[in-house]
């Protein structure tokens, strides 16, 4: 089968056995192709959850980059990578990528090469993780004159995490904004407690990455409807690090859900807005819904001066009512969000999960300091409380 210049092809997707029960699909796109082009084809998704992609390649020319675009000819005219690039060095061998989230369905999927001549056998995704839905969700009073604790992690001690509150994201997938990092589950040398305090570091060549990381998000534990969520945190000041507190609707399973699904960015930091010398920078506070986000470049948005945000601690709140949200920082208001009209403006009628991540680059992140190696992102609390 020939990789057209610009073509399509449509290829059945071969579910073979998998251990463990995992879901095994195997595209036999067995091609070869000069230059720039792509190549479509079908893939059947049984059991939803997050995918490591291995892309065999039988010969390419070095530095030859190819990426995967999930759901071509959606709608919303969107771009969905699922990969991130992949650049090809010595042949024959097998490249990966670790987290791609896929939906039950039929996925039309679109295999993107370009920069040199390319043979590879076939393209498989094997389930690392199956989605699980989120058991609990905690909802929150939003009448009374008084905010009343209900929820908390103050990170208390040291060593790792506390796994019955957080799931640790796992993969080195782009998320959606061509980012460095492979975020990893179970190592403290990501994230662990450390002197009361949640410490997610990044890692540069760690685990023959360019950059390792951690994402943890209650997801799969706890979710929550409405109240105040505070967040007291430093972040580092690398240029390339992209610190981020926010929340992600529950409804998110794979690429195709968002900004459906509605996010809440509270604290979302970047290094290279950061003075080495003052650790003064800039606090983002966003809502990313169809109607409004940054893609289709009209997402509702405010930045923030914020004093030494690199060395001291500040406290980022999100106030979030039936008609409205609030972003504050050290009490002080700052950002409201009150688009409401339906579900394309106000997706925040339904449950959302916590995130707190450390990206390294993408679209945000940009480009990484030459010579940085560390950088850390330090959280001494979250609490969620309710009114009264």
């Amino acid at each position: 089968m020939m990789l057209p210049r610009h073509g399509v092809v449509l290829v059945a997707a071969v579910l073979a056995t998998a251990a463990a029960g995992a879901q095994r699909l195997v595209v036999p796109l067995t091609a070869s192709a000069a230059r720039d082009g792509h190549v479509d084809f079908e893939l059947k998704v049984e059991r939803a959850g997050r995918y490591r992609v291995e892309i065999r390649v039988v010969s390419a020319t070095p530095g030859t980059e190819v990426w995967i675009e999930d759901y071509v000819g959606n709608p919303d005219g969107r771009s969905y990578d699922i990969t991130g690039p992949v650049a090809l060095g010595a042949t024959p061998s097998t490249v990966t990528r670790v987290g791609s989230p896929l939906d039950v369905g039929t996925h039309e999927l679109r295999f993107h090469h370009r920069g040199g001549n390319l043979a590879i056998e076939d393209v498989t995704f094997v389930m690392e993780r199956p989605h699980t839905t989120t058991p609990t969700t905690m909802v929150q009073r939003t009448e009374g004159s008084t905010w009343t604790l209900v929820y908390s992690d103050e990170f208390e001690g040291d060593g790792p995490i506390d796994a019955s509150r957080w799931t640790a994201d796992i993969g080195d997938w782009g998320w959606g904004n061509r980012e460095l990092q492979c975020y990893t589950e179970g190592r403290t040398e990501n994230a662990r407690r450390e002197n009361g305090n949640l410490v997610i570091e990044a890692r540069k060549g760690d685990l023959d990455k360019p950059w390792t990381s951690a994402r943890l998000t209650t997801r799969g534990k706890v979710s929550f409807l409405y109240g105040r969520i505070d967040v007291r945190a430093k972040v580092p000041a690398m240029d390339g690090a992209w610190s981020a507190g926010w929340l992600l609707g529950d409804a998110y399973i794979d690429e195709k859900s968002w900004p459906y699904c509605g996010e809440i960015d509270v604290l979302e930091g970047v290094g290279r807005e950061i003075d080495d010398a003052t650790g003064d920078g800039i606090n983002h506070a966003s809502c990313h819904t169809r109607a409004y986000y940054f893609k289709q470049g009209n997402h509702i948005s405010t930045q923030r001066p914020v004093a030494d945000m690199a060395d001291q601690f500040h406290v980022y709140s999100l106030e979030w009512l039936k008609d409205r949200v609030t972003v504050r920082i050290d009490d002080e208001a700052y950002y409201v969000y009150d688009k409401t009209n339906g579900p394309l403006e106000w997706p925040f009628d339904q449950p959302q999960n916590l995130v707190l991540n450390l990206a390294i680059g993408g679209g945000m992140g940009g480009e990484v300091a030459n010579g940085a190696d560390r950088a850390r992102f330090v959280v001494d609390y979250v609490r969620v409380y309710g009114r009264q």
